[in-house]
């Protein structure tokens, strides 16, 4: 078990004895039906180290995204647009259970109120740790800090990699997917949304 304690947020890697033994036994007998010996030195531990990290990469599900960002409110008069880039984003995708990787921006205008900095990054996590749609999980970012910190707008913008398609299928391994999702100011107006799609993509350091 690790816990990393910081500014109210408890990590806990639990794995729960009941899942996973039955993701255990269910990679045995995916080795199994790939025609490979699961008893064999290599394989031997597989299953229950199998078990542990596909556990841990579902582990949003037993997250509170809006929780997270409620505990680090902060009464605030400023109007500009507040930016988190480059937050690295896994996930998996739901439909063939393989990773999609990359990058989530996002930006809100304050209405009264910011959020401690390392808690988008945190909302994010939850949302992208769950089996999951690119699509859907830009909308549920947006609308978690919609929601909880009633902004004058949110912008989030996601560029990933599918290994679903880079792996099978079309085998395109230089594609990229971009979604977005744009509330308020930045849905409204044209200018907003320039200036956050410019400050996302401009290197200032």
């Amino acid at each position: 078990m690790l816990e990393n304690l910081e500014e109210g947020f408890e990590r806990r890697d639990i794995y729960d004895k009941e899942t996973i033994a039955l993701l255990s036994d269910s990679f045995r007998n995916i080795i199994i039906a790939s025609k490979e010996n699961p008893d064999r030195e290599g394989l031997k531990n597989t299953p229950i180290r199998a078990a542990k990290a596909f556990q841990y990469m579902i582990h949003g599900y037993g997250l509170d995204p809006y929780q997270i960002l409620e505990n680090a409110l902060f009464a605030e008069d400023s109007k500009q647009i507040v930016v988190v880039k480059d937050i690295e984003i896994y996930s998996l995708c739901e439909h063939h259970l393989l990773p999609f990787f990359g990058k989530a921006h996002v930006g809100y205008i304050p209405n009264g109120k910011i959020c401690g900095l390392s808690k988008i990054p945190r909302v994010v996590d939850a949302f992208a740790r769950r089996l999951q749609l690119q699509e859907r999980l830009t909308a549920q970012i947006k609308d978690c800090i919609q929601e909880v910190m009633n902004p004058m707008g949110v912008a989030v913008v996601i560029e990933a990699q599918h290994l679903c398609m880079s792996m099978r299928g079309i085998q395109k391994q230089n594609s990229v997917t971009t979604t977005s999702e744009f509330s308020g100011a930045f849905l409204k107006n044209f200018n907003t949304r320039q200036e956050f799609m410019h400050l996302i993509g401009t290197k200032l350091h």
